[in-house]
C-alpha cells in the first residue's frame, strides 16, 4: 500500500511538473478546469502594471499574465520555480515596500495560512491605492498540503474579510460544483495511476477530459445554477 501511495503521489507530480509544458493542467480535473475557466479571463482583464503573484507556486498562471502587465513578480514559501524573487510566508512580506504593486494574485493560498487576515493586510499594504487583488479559495475540498490546510470559504466569509483587510469586492464567482468536486478524486486517482503507462496515459487524458471534467462540470452548472455547492470561488477586489 506504502508503495502504491507513493506511486501515486510521484506521478501527480509528475504531471503537475510536464503539464506546464505539453499544456494538459486545464484538463488534469473538474476543479482545474473550473479554475482556468473562470480565474484566467478575469486575470487577463484585472491585471495590469507593477505585478505580483503570491503563493506563487510552479508559476503556472505566468504565461497568462505576461501580456497584461509591465512587470511580473513572484513570491512564495520555497522555491518550485527558477525565477521566484522573494522567499516569504506572505502574512509577513517584510521585505516588499508598501504600495510597490498595482496589481497581484493570490489563487488557492489562503486556505494554507494560519492568519488570513494578516495575509490580507499584508497584501494590502504592499498595493498601491486603488490597486487590485484577484484571490481564488475553496469551499468544497478535500485535505491537502497537510499539515498546513487551515480553512475553507463561503463567499460572505471572504468578503468579510477583504471588507476588514481595507478591500472592496468588485467581483465574486462560484467555480464548480458538487460532481467537479467528486470527479476530481477520481481524476486524480486515475491521472496518477496511468500516468507513467505511456500508452494508457494518452488514452486515459482523452476519457478523463470527456467523462471526469467535461461532463461533471457541466453538470453542475445546468443542476446547480445557485452554485449552493460551489468547489470555490474567485473575486476581484480593491484596495480602497
Amino acid at each position: 500500500m506504502k508503495n502504491l501511495i507513493r506511486l501515486l503521489k510521484n506521478n501527480r507530480e509528475r504531471f503537475i511538473k510536464e503539464s506546464i509544458i505539453n499544456g494538459r493542467r486545464k484538463y488534469f480535473s473538474p476543479i482545474l478546469y473550473s479554475q482556468y475557466i473562470i480565474t484566467i479571463p478575469l486575470v487577463k482583464e484585472y491585471a495590469y502594471g507593477n505585478f505580483i503573484d503570491i503563493g506563487c507556486g510552479d508559476q503556472a498562471y505566468k504565461k497568462f499574465i505576461l501580456n497584461s502587465v509591465s512587470s511580473y513578480e513572484s513570491l512564495d514559501v520555497e522555491r518550485r520555480a527558477n525565477d521566484v524573487n522573494y522567499i516569504s510566508n506572505i502574512c509577513n512580506m517584510k521585505m516588499v515596500w508598501d504600495e510597490t504593486y498595482d496589481s497581484a494574485i493570490c489563487l488557492e493560498v489562503l486556505e494554507h495560512v494560519s492568519n488570513p487576515k494578516a495575509a490580507l493586510s499584508e497584501i494590502n499594504r504592499i498595493l498601491k491605492k486603488g490597486g487590485i487583488v484577484i484571490i481564488s479559495v475553496p469551499h468544497l475540498s478535500r485535505l491537502h498540503e497537510e499539515p498546513y490546510d487551515y480553512f475553507r470559504y463561503t463567499k460572505y466569509g471572504l468578503e468579510a474579510l477583504l471588507r476588514e483587510t481595507g478591500f472592496e469586492m468588485k467581483i465574486i464567482v462560484a467555480r464548480g460544483g458538487l460532481f467537479c468536486f467528486l470527479s476530481h478524486q477520481i481524476s486524480t486517482i486515475m491521472n496518477s495511476l496511468f500516468y507513467s503507462i505511456p500508452i494508457l496515459r494518452n488514452v486515459f487524458y482523452y476519457f478523463n477530459k470527456i467523462f471526469f471534467v467535461y461532463l461533471p462540470y457541466l453538470t453542475d452548472e445546468y443542476f446547480d445554477k445557485n452554485k449552493r455547492f460551489a468547489a470555490g470561488y474567485t473575486c476581484v477586489a480593491v484596495k480602497k
